[in-house]
């Protein structure tokens, strides 16, 4: 069942994170819901606008109204991830989406307020809530490259006076974590006292966390010794996300690591089998896998096992 992202963050609040999970097929669409309902977790599906360029965005869509058709338990909202002005007017006007992400966070901070302020002018027309992004946060993803020097994290005060003017339902915050697989080289790791001083500022307003894939040393030393050349891949500590949940952080968005569990299932079983041809026999090891890595993504946010208490609160809400 698609449901707000209001919703799902009033739930959430101060408890928990609900977990943001990029898919770009059917594969991964699969997974996400196995893996979501086996750890009984209200979740939220991203698409990018690489993924949905990547065959069309019809077909994604239509992927996701199929999943929801065969998974009926699942709570979900349905969410675009750095989305530049264009595309966040798309998906507004697609009605499909519960919430879509304006990134004008690499432009001056005035006309990102002015962009912010557009999409949810269009935005809230339609009650679909508006996430937007202050500072910047280094690494690699689709279209975003930011280098080390260019790394901005967010000012308190700055995004107190973001929120207020750009009327954004949550914000993405810089708070030293980055996008991509190479993260936290040298002393670099999550600020929490940034986090805690904007959630004084902004009590009750939902915080949202890039950049947050773990890249588990594991996934990444299979990988490698099935052929592949990760170095020095590194990633955020997953036992530090109830602790970013309590001071608000209420979405943690997670891409790369679906990414390194596709690719270690892939590489590993073309090593073992080399006679194989067939996509079907990995994609199966792949949807198990995926909903395995998802279930325990869902116990480090706090969101496992809240499902019925989800349902409950949306009813009464």
């Amino acid at each position: 069942m698609i449901v707000s992202t209001k919703q799902l963050f009033k739930h959430a609040y101060g408890k928990y994170a609900v977990g943001a999970y990029n898919i770009n097929n059917l594969e991964q669409a699969m997974g996400l819901f196995k893996g979501n309902l086996d750890s009984q977790a209200p979740f939220m599906v991203q698409i990018s606008k690489g993924s949905r360029s990547y065959t069309d965005k019809s077909m994604l869509e239509a992927i996701i109204r199929a999943a929801d058709k065969l998974f009926p338990q699942a709570i979900f909202a349905v969410h675009l991830d750095h989305g530049d002005e264009p595309t966040a007017f798309d998906c507004i006007n697609s009605g499909f989406y519960s919430s879509v992400m304006i990134d004008a966070s690499m432009k001056p901070y005035e006309e990102n307020i002015a962009i912010t302020k557009r999409v949810v002018a269009a935005a809230h027309a339609k009650n679909i809530s508006v996430e937007a992004e202050l500072g910047q946060l280094g690494g690699v993803e689709e279209h975003i490259s930011v280098s080390e020097d260019q790394v901005h994290l967010t000012d308190p005060a700055q995004a107190e006076d973001f929120v207020k003017r750009s009327g954004c339902d949550s914000l993405a915050c810089a708070i030293g974590t980055s996008h991509g697989a190479y993260k936290f080289a040298g002393s670099q790791g999550i600020h929490f006292e940034i986090i805690a001083d904007i959630q004084k500022r902004l009590p009750g307003f939902p915080l949202v966390m890039h950049g947050s894939s773990s890249v588990p040393k594991d996934e990444v030393d299979r990988i490698n010794a099935a052929g592949g050349q990760l170095k020095g891949a590194k990633g955020v500590d997953e036992t530090q996300f109830a602790k970013a949940a309590k001071l608000g952080v209420t979405k943690v968005n997670i891409d790369t690591d679906g990414r390194l569990v596709w690719c270690r299932v892939h590489r590993e079983h073309f090593k073992e089998h080399p006679e194989n041809f067939d996509l079907r026999p990995p994609g199966k090891i792949f949807m198990s896998e995926f909903a395995k890595y998802i279930a325990h993504k869902n116990d480090c946010l706090g969101s496992s096992g809240q499902l019925e208490s989800v349902r409950e609160f949306l009813k009464k809400n």
